[in-house]
């Protein structure tokens, strides 16, 4: 299922991506002719249950995929290079210069053994030749850009000594430290309480639009997409099953996939100790 953005020139244009694992029973398609594209400045969002491919699809954009993963066949390009095509030290410069990325748990992606500071200097060092005191302020930039209190104290501090939002926040950081055209966010409020959570997706919004930086979303949660995105794809077992305009697809769903996902979500509404619907629909997706 190819969807278009808009007429202008994608900024990311994924076309019939596939990527399979191989497994003890035989290969498994985690994406499966997977396309979809994001204009500059735009905000996808990209939704589906565990193990429906949203994860996959953003790791083999970056060609972060691991074996007994692999990417067999698509392309990806990103303002017009085919990703795909580039060696590994071109890939290397393009992460986290042009391309930034939120893994999902922040405790598992910073490294326990470096100062905050210390890992954003590395991408300000990597990709924008800063040394000294110039990458120490950069870091520190950083921090202040993404709310964190007291920038100038917390730059050497740990991981182990900031809380999981406030780590959430360095992830951001050093994401957006190089300011890149296209930011990937995968689950990035995971874990987090429903107060950091509005905080981040707050921090999320507005750092997007002061920078026209595109985001890329990847969520299990349909309220996140609608208070975040322009567009969506919903994704089930490695394939696009739908893909709308944010309010057009809460409106008028046409997948039962889809309509599946919106009907369980909590409402306010419902009465007291109503069992949430589950999604009895079973069949191959559409596409």
């Amino acid at each position: 299922m190819t969807t278009s953005a808009t007429t202008t020139t994608p900024l990311l244009s994924v076309r019939h991506l596939v990527t399979q694992f191989a497994t003890d029973d035989g290969l498994v398609k985690a994406v499966d002719d997977v396309s979809f594209e994001i204009a500059p400045g735009e905000s996808l969002g990209i939704v589906g249950e565990s193990g429906s491919g949203k994860s996959v699809t953003a790791l083999s954009i970056m060609r972060l995929v691991s074996r007994p993963g692999r990417i067999v066949s698509g392309d990806v390009l990103f303002e017009g290079k085919d990703l795909r095509k580039l060696s590994d030290q071109q890939m290397r410069e393009l992460r986290g210069d042009d391309i930034g990325m939120i893994f999902q748990e922040p405790m598992t992606s910073l490294d326990p053994l470096y100062s905050i500071g210390f890992q954003i200097r590395e991408a300000v060092e990597l990709h924008q030749g800063l040394k000294g005191e110039e990458a120490r302020q950069a870091a520190i930039r950083a921090l202040r850009d993404v709310g964190i209190p007291n920038p100038e104290q917390r730059v050497d501090s740990y991981p182990h000594q900031m809380s999981g939002g406030m780590r959430q926040r360095v992830m951001i950081a050093i994401a957006l430290s190089c300011n890149p055209k296209l930011l990937i966010a995968d689950e990035p409020t995971t874990a987090l309480d429903v107060t950091m959570q509005a905080r981040i997706l707050d921090l999320l919004k507005s750092l997007r639009q002061s920078r026209q930086m595109a985001l890329m979303l990847i969520t299990h949660n349909l309220g996140i997409v609608a208070e975040v995105c322009d567009r969506v794809v919903v994704m089930y077992k490695g394939k696009i099953v739908e893909s709308k305009p944010v309010d057009e697809l809460f409106r008028n769903p046409e997948h039962p996939y889809t309509r599946s996902l919106l009907g369980s979500i909590p409402r306010l509404t419902s009465a007291p100790k109503t069992p949430l619907p589950t999604m009895e629909w079973t069949g191959e997706p559409v596409g």
